[in-house]
Order: C-alpha cells, then structure tokens, then sequence
C-alpha cells in the first residue's frame, strides 16, 4: 500500500488518555497526529485510554489531519483489545510499535481483516530496534504497510548509544530504513527531538531530517509543530527554481536537446522529476492549509 501523496512535515503524538489532549489536537496545525495507546499511558490507564481514543476518532472532526493510533504490541496483554478497538473506530492508519518481521505486519493485517477495518486504513509500522532495522526491507513489503516511523529513543537505549547532535552513531540505521521505505514507495518519518522547548535544537533536527529524506519528524509538544512544518516545507525560493528548472527544460527538450541549464547548473530529466515533486508537494501543504483555515 504505498503511501499517497500527502504532507506529513509534522507528526504529534497525543496521549490517548487525556480527554483534553484528544479535544486539542482537533485544532493543531499538524499534518498527523498519532493517537497514542502506548508508550504515553500507563497500564493503570489502557483500558480507559482504549475507549476515549475510539470515541475520539468516531466522533471526527479531526479534518484534513491524518489520523494514526498507535496500539499495544500485540505480546503484550493490551495489544489484542487495542486492535479491536482501532479496527472499530477506522483511522486512517494503525501504528504498531516494535515491529521486527514481516510475520508481524501480516498478523496485523490478518487481525485488521477479521474485524473489518476499512480497507483504506493502512498499517505503520514503529522502527525502534536492531533487529527491525536488519529487516527493514521486507517489512516494508507486508500486507497495508504506508509509512516508517523511526523510533530513535528506544533504538539508542538498544544499540547502547548516546544522543547526539549529529546522530552519526544513527546514521546506518536511519539510512538503511529510508532506503527500504522508497524502494517500496512508503512514507518515513524521523524519530522524536527530546528537548522540545528547545527552539534552535528542535530546527537543527528538523533540518537533519529533511536533509536525510524523512518526509516530516514525530513529535512531543505543540510548540514544535510550526518548526516542522516551515523546514519539511518548500520555500518560495525551492518553488520558483523548480518552476524555472521544468520550463528550461521543456524549452530544451522543444528544440531536441536533452538538458538544459538554469542559474549555471545542468538539468536533466532527473532533476525535473525532483522539481514536479517539490511542486506537487508545496500544491499539497497549500490544500491542506487553505481547508483547516
């Protein structure tokens, strides 16, 4: 199921339990929001925390924003009910967390069937260890899969590593994984910035992944969703070279030549298909952000 064209420059996790939260994210300027099940609630609360996202994505009025849950691991003693209830309520996505096989996005799918989930409601799966890193490429083959979440804090505490500004000690992994999501035409979205008060440091990250290839980050805080959705943007700048790069070229091509140059660089076709996609991308933020308005 590859992912349709849509932004996702910013991805907020919500905490399922609170009611309030779930209220609030209904007027966010997010591009996803994530529903969480699982790591923002304690056991104490899963059950409850179950029935209020149900009812939350039932309800609607979420608009344009993409709605994700993120469920229990199906091993754990919730993930099965959470299942139910996701199945029940139709987001447009279920997130599983952990995943480390192909065998575990079939059971999802297996499961997702049986209690009739919408046909259009995909299947992420969460990034977050060595061994679902190695098999990144075949779980981006399983049954629903539409996106990649990286799940850096539990992938460091796994590798034994540290955070650190420049992730190089992240880089195998986080590039390994986006070479599996665009093979196989899926979304990937960066891991979470910690320090989300931290206005220049969540910017630097941002920037970071764009400049990796993720599509938008995952995050903690309200207060980061504007800077994620400026630097996964295009700017006006990056617009008006594309224009420019698509009309060179077809001048060029109008005259049989097979590349043209624009401000002293060859364009070839190559660069063309970036340019139409930097477009089609800043054309898909402008419908997004005309319809919440």
């Amino acid at each position: 199921m590859p992912a349709r064209h849509r932004p996702r420059r910013s991805v907020l996790y919500m905490p399922g339990s609170k009611a309030r939260a779930l209220e609030k994210a209904r007027s966010l300027p997010a591009d996803s929001l994530i529903l969480d099940l699982e790591d923002a609630v304690a056991p104490s609360e899963k059950a409850a925390a179950r029935e209020l996202v149900k009812a939350a994505v039932l309800e609607g009025g979420f608009g344009e924003r993409e709605v994700v849950i993120r469920i229990n691991g199906l091993d754990t003693p919730w993930g099965a009910a959470d299942l139910v209830a996701a199945c029940a309520a139709g987001p447009d996505a279920i997130l599983i967390p952990k995943v480390e096989s192909r065998e575990m996005i079939e059971e999802a799918d297996a499961r997702m069937t049986y209690h009739q989930a919408p046909v259009d409601t995909a299947i992420w799966a969460m990034v977050e260890t060595p061994m679902g890193v190695l098999r990144a490429a075949e779980i981006a083959t399983g049954p629903r899969m539409a996106c990649f979440v990286m799940g850096t804090n539990d992938l460091v505490k796994e590798l034994r590593a540290a955070h650190t500004p420049d992730r190089l000690n992240l880089a195998a992994s986080l590039g390994w994984c986006l070479l599996a999501a665009r093979a196989h035409g899926l979304a990937c979205i960066d891991g979470v910035y910690n320090a989300f008060r931290d206005a220049e440091g969540t910017r630097a990250a941002c920037a970071q992944g764009r400049d990796y290839g993720f599509d938008g980050k995952t995050l903690i805080h309200p207060d980061q969703i504007a800077i994620a959705n400026d630097v996964f943007a295009p700017s006006p700048d990056d617009v008006a070279l594309a224009e420019r790069m698509i009309s060179a070229f077809a001048e060029a091509q109008a005259r049989g030549e097979g590349v043209a140059v624009v401000d002293g660089r060859i364009v070839e076709n190559l660069h063309v298909e970036s340019a139409r996609r930097v477009i089609a991308e800043a054309q898909a933020i402008a419908r997004l952000e005309a319809e919440a308005a």
